[in-house]
C-alpha cells in the first residue's frame, strides 16, 4: 500500500513539475523593454516600460535608490521619506544610541522634522540616466589588439566618457561593464549627503529572524526602517 501510495505521489509530481516555470534574473532597467517586457505583462505587469525607466519624465527609476554603500530604498513620498530595511539602517540606528537612549532596543519615532535625527558620513544616491556606451569604449579595438593595449584604450575612454558626462554638473558617473566586456554602459548619479532617521521599530522584531529569516517567504517580521533625504 505504501509503495503505491509513492508511484502516485511521484507521477503527480513529474506531471506538475513540468509546468514549474523559474522566471529569475536581474536587468538593466533601460532594456526591460527589449529583453523581458512582453514576459512582464504576461505576468501581470500593467506599468509601462516607461513607467519604469524614463529620462525625461517621472518613472520608477526615480523612486529606487541605493542608500548607503549598497542597499537599496524606496522613496514614499514627495518629502524625501524613505524605507529601507532594518539591517541596512541598523550601523545609523547603532550611531544615534546611547545609554539614556538606547534605539536599537527600544526603537526610535520622530513626531516631526525637527526630532529627525542626522546622520553624519550616510548618503543616499538617485540613479539619472544610463546610457549605452560601448561603441566609444570599443572605438579601435578589434581582434589583433593585445589584452595590454585593449585594457588601456577601455581604461582611457572610460575616464574620458565619465568626466565630460557630468562636467559642469553636481553628478558622479561611472562607466560600468556588462556581458563579459561585450557591453559599457555610462550610469550617471546624484548623491545627497543630507540624510536623517525618522523611525525604526524595536530590533527584537525588526531584526527578528536574524540573516535566515531574511532569505524566507512570507516573513513575520517589521524589517524596516525610514529615513529622510534633505537637500543641502
Amino acid at each position: 500500500m505504501n509503495k503505491k501510495l509513492l508511484f502516485i505521489f511521484l507521477g503527480f509530481l513529474i506531471l506538475f513539475s513540468r509546468n514549474v516555470k523559474a522566471d529569475e534574473g536581474m536587468w538593466l532597467p533601460m532594456l526591460v523593454d527589449r529583453l523581458n517586457y512582453v514576459d512582464m505583462q504576461k505576468m501581470g505587469l500593467q506599468l509601462t516600460a516607461a513607467e519604469i525607466y524614463s529620462v525625461n519624465h517621472s518613472s520608477l527609476k526615480d523612486a529606487i535608490v541605493q542608500f548607503g554603500g549598497g542597499c537599496t530604498g524606496e522613496i514614499i513620498s514627495k518629502d524625501g521619506l524613505l524605507i529601507t530595511n532594518h539591517h541596512c539602517g541598523f550601523a545609523s540606528i547603532q550611531s544615534q544610541s546611547s545609554v539614556q537612549h538606547d534605539y536599537l532596543t527600544d526603537g526610535f519615532w520622530s513626531m516631526k522634522k525637527e526630532d529627525e535625527l542626522p546622520i553624519e558620513g550616510l548618503s543616499v544616491t538617485f540613479l539619472i540616466r544610463i546610457e549605452d556606451v560601448t561603441a566609444k569604449v570599443l572605438n579601435g579595438i578589434d581582434a589583433s589588439t593585445s589584452e595590454a593595449d585593449r585594457n588601456k584604450i577601455i581604461k582611457a575612454a572610460t575616464d574620458k566618457i565619465s568626466a565630460e558626462a557630468i562636467a559642469n554638473t553636481q553628478y558622479t558617473s561611472d562607466v560600468k561593464s556588462f556581458f563579459e566586456g561585450n557591453e559599457y554602459y555610462l550610469f550617471v548619479y546624484e548623491v545627497f549627503n543630507d540624510v536623517r532617521l525618522v523611525g525604526a521599530p524595536p530590533s527584537a522584531i525588526g531584526a527578528f529572524g536574524g540573516d535566515t529569516d531574511n532569505w524566507m517567504w512570507p516573513r513575520h517580521t517589521c524589517d524596516f526602517s525610514m529615513f529622510r533625504v534633505y537637500m543641502a
